[in-house]
């Protein structure tokens, strides 16, 4: 059902790269169109671009180093015990699915995904919710190793520690390797780019590959007008409903008056002194040119602008 590629030594370079030859867990969500951090376009770009980004930030940094917690804490829960698979599995009937699972359970035919959480994510786990792009990882976990089950554990920090058991759903995994299997066939094996999706991510990814417009250059804009003038509606709706988020917040200040909080039986608000301090960079520029001069960083970023003709 799956082929394992040993992973106990392998360097990160060479762990990033075996990650490109399929799509993992932790892309399934965003392929699915699910994942609030990263887009199919973002995705698409780490497949498809021959560097391997070793960077790290803290949110990754701390999730890799409190692993073994969040395993212990689930061993503790339940009684449990698990192991580290070192294992990365690619799946024979879904070739194109890899799978880094980061624990095994021990006497059940079944995975963990660990995960840590900040206290400010703690309500997308109330009441029992999962995230959705991590079901599509765990549900893409069982696709690839054919388990019964996989379990989510997650310690938030600060606030608790929860976590749920899923059941393989046949139905549910089909649809999500129709998905994957489309993404890859389609736009990494053909290098053809997803469609935008509006978000954060997919923006980031744009600049990155088209960083600096080449002066001078030309294009005729063909099969955007209808798209446009979609595009002049919604800035007039935002800017109606932002004057009335205005006219709201103005109403409260003025209620507020001097006081720094106030609440009622459903909100909290506070009105508190923040205090910023910023270099007077005109000062600087006027009164000591060769410290700016020396201390300048010029960057390159593109802006889009559309005006009517």
């Amino acid at each position: 059902m799956y082929e394992k590629i040993p992973t106990k030594g392998m360097d990160t370079v060479e762990w990033l790269k075996l990650r490109k030859s399929g799509i993992g867990g932790s892309d399934a969500g965003a392929v699915c169109g699910l994942d609030p951090y990263k887009s199919p376009v973002s995705v698409f770009r780490n497949k498809t671009c021959s560097s391997v980004e070793t960077k790290d930030n803290e949110s990754m940094r701390q999730g890799r180093d409190l692993e073994q917690y969040v395993a212990e804490r689930f061993s503790e829960a339940t009684g449990l015990k698990t192991r580290r698979s070192n294992f990365m599995y690619k799946s024979t009937r879904y070739p194109w699915m890899l799978a880094d699972a980061d624990r095994m359970v021990s006497g059940e035919d079944a995975g963990l995904e660990c995960k840590t959480a900040s206290a400010y994510s703690a309500d997308k786990w109330k009441d029992g919710d999962i995230p959705l792009h991590y079901l599509m990882q765990c549900y893409h976990y069982m696709a690839v190793t054919g388990k019964k089950a996989w379990y989510i554990a997650v310690v938030i920090l600060g606030k608790g520690f929860v976590y749920h058991r899923l059941e393989q759903d046949e139905g549910l995994i089909s649809q999500l390797a129709e998905t994957e299997k489309n993404f890859w066939q389609e736009n990494v094996l053909k290098g053809r780019m997803p469609d935008p999706d509006g978000s954060k991510a997919c923006d980031e990814v744009l600049a990155q590959y088209f960083h600096a417009a080449r002066k001078g250059t030309f294009t005729r804009l063909s099969g955007f007008d209808g798209k446009l003038d979609r595009r002049a509606e919604i800035i007039a709706q935002v800017a109606m409903l932002q004057k009335e988020q205005a006219k709201i917040e103005q109403e409260l200040k003025m209620y507020m008056g001097e006081n720094e909080t106030a609440s009622s039986s459903r909100y909290k608000v506070s009105w508190g002194n923040v205090e910023t301090s910023r270099l007077d960079t005109k000062r600087i520029r006027m009164e000591q040119p060769d410290i700016y001069r020396d201390y300048s960083r010029v960057s390159v970023s593109r802006r889009l602008l559309v005006k009517t003709a």
